[in-house]
This record gives structure tokens, sequence and C-alpha cells, in this order.
């Protein structure tokens, strides 16, 4: 396969795509929202695991000291192969890797005992920036039905002053989002990434296939709608475009920075991607046609129901 290029939009609705350590939308430092690309990787990873996939890097728990806690990468890989990574080979190792789906887009850095293997995935993200212009910023209080444990009691709660017994009588706390954003992330996919990898694990290592490249292009199309969690939901899939050379070599910037995007109509024009684009590649474009307007004369699809529109 030749290389792939497109962007992937992420709309949100009173909801929160992408928080940081405050819990607001993630910013630059000008005050663009964004969405980084570890935010659009966690639902992938997650529909993956659903369809019952092999997903590497992924949060999940071991029981220490009659504690819940996170799992090392070492004890994941562990638990999912049965063996010990000091205990294998390298190539083993590297086999074994290739065997998650998540790793064999994304690639991953495994630094653990006896092991040193960085794998640049096929799959490369930018940052997705928020084309809409005019999001606000949401701030609701919540009320909780239970009471801080630090909170005063008995007869420390009877000297309080009225002020701190209405404090005291549940926890307060926020719940923060967007009103309205509209994130576009340009992606690239170089399926000769792991050509090396071909000669170092031999004739039963295929690479990047065809095979790889639609179970990315379906988690694209559907995993943050899939994806419902308080702050996600009212974020869905709402555009994608796939940009596949037909030629070897063929290469494109970043797509999103080419695509316009007018807040009022809520609409995307592709005119400056066809341009550049030409043709050297076959375009395809997927977006939700109940709420979006997108100016195209190439292939179009309805991203939920896959028709052409």
């Amino acid at each position: 396969m030749n290389r792939v290029y497109g962007v992937i939009g992420i709309k949100a609705k009173m909801a929160n795509w992408n928080a940081d350590f405050t819990g607001r939308p993630k910013s630059t430092s000008n005050g663009d929202i964004f969405g980084s690309d570890k935010a659009l990787k966690y639902p992938m990873k997650k529909m993956w695991e659903s369809e019952g996939k092999n997903v590497l890097a992924i949060k999940s728990y071991i029981t220490k000291s009659s504690k819940l806690v996170p799992m090392t990468l070492g004890e994941r890989y562990s638990f999912l192969v049965s063996k010990s990574a000091k205990e294998l080979t390298t190539n083993k190792v590297i086999s074994d890797l290739f065997s998650f789906i998540d790793i064999k887009n994304f690639g991953v850095t495994f630094a653990e005992e006896g092991q040193n293997i960085s794998i640049t995935g096929a799959v490369q993200f930018g940052q997705g920036f928020n084309k809409f212009d005019d999001t606000n910023i949401e701030v609701q209080d919540i009320l909780s039905p239970f009471r801080n444990p630090k909170d005063k009691t008995g007869k420390e709660y009877l000297n309080a002053t009225q002020e701190e017994k209405t404090r005291d009588q549940s926890t307060l706390g926020t719940k923060i989002t967007v009103d309205e954003a509209h994130y576009f992330y340009g992606f690239s996919i170089n399926p000769k990434a792991y050509e090396e990898y071909k000669e170092i694990l031999g004739d039963d290592f295929k690479g990047y296939t065809k095979e790889d490249y639609e179970a990315f292009k379906k988690v694209a199309l559907t995993s943050a709608t899939a994806y419902s969690t308080n702050s996600k939901f009212g974020c869905e899939n709402e555009f994608a475009l796939f940009v596949e050379c037909n030629e070897d070599e063929c290469y494109l910037p970043d797509l999103s920075e080419y695509i316009k995007f007018d807040s009022q109509k809520r609409e995307v024009d592709l005119t400056e991607v066809k341009e550049l684009v030409g043709d050297r590649a076959d375009i395809e474009v997927y977006s939700n046609p109940y709420k979006l307007k997108v100016i195209t004369t190439k292939t179009h699809k309805n991203i939920f129901t896959l028709e052409e529109l």
C-alpha cells in the first residue's frame, strides 16, 4: 500500500472532549482549544478492546497489598502473553508487540527490564484544533449527596458558624464543558514504516496490511460516538477524510490546516484540499449530513450509515 493522509473531525456539544489537569478544555497559551492525539487514540483502543482484539497500551489494574493499582507496561505485557519480557528474546517480544492492534497502528516505546524497544507507528496524528469560532466554556456546580469526611462533626459542628454549617452539609464539585466545539485531527499512515521489521521477523511478518488499515478506518469513523462516558457524552464523530495515494512518492502536509470551517453555517470546505491533492490520490469523505454541510466533488458518504450521499 502507498501512503494515506486524512482528517478526523470530532464534535463536542455540552461535553469536554479533552480536559487538562484543572478540568478545563485543553488549550494553548494563547487560548486556542485543542485535543491531544491521546484523547483520540483512547476511544479507538477502547473500541478495539470491546471487539475482543488484543490491546496493550491501555489502563488495567492489579491488586497489590489489598489495593487496586494500575499495571506497569511490563505487567500488562506479561498478563497478556503469560510470560515476562525479560525471559524472552528481543525478536520474540517485537513479534508479540506487533500482535497488538494498537501497537501495530500507533507504535510503542517498550523500555522494560531486559528489553529496550521503540516502534514508530505507521499511523501518526497531529493535535486536533477547534475550528469553531464561538466556543464558550461552561462551568456547572454539582452538589454531591455525601459530606466531606474532613468536615466538622459533633461539638465542632454545634460551635460552627451558619456559613460553615451550610458549607458542610455536602460536597460541592464542578463539571466543565464547552457549549460547542469542532476538533479536526490531521493524520498520516506510512505502511512502509515497518519494512525493517520484515527482515528481523522473517516471512511471517507482513507489515502494515490492508486489514490493519480497515480496522483503523472503522474506529476512525465510529469510536468517539461509541465512547459515551459522563464527560464524553455529546462527543461524536462528525467528519472523516481519507486521501489514499495512488503513487509511491506522494508526500502531503497536515491536511487539517487546509480545511475551511464556517462556524455560522456549520460548513466544511475542502476546496484547498482538492487543489493540493490533485490527481495524486483518491479522496473519500464521510460526514454527518444532518448537522454538517461539506463542499466536495469527491466520494461523499454518511458517517453513520456509510451510504453514499
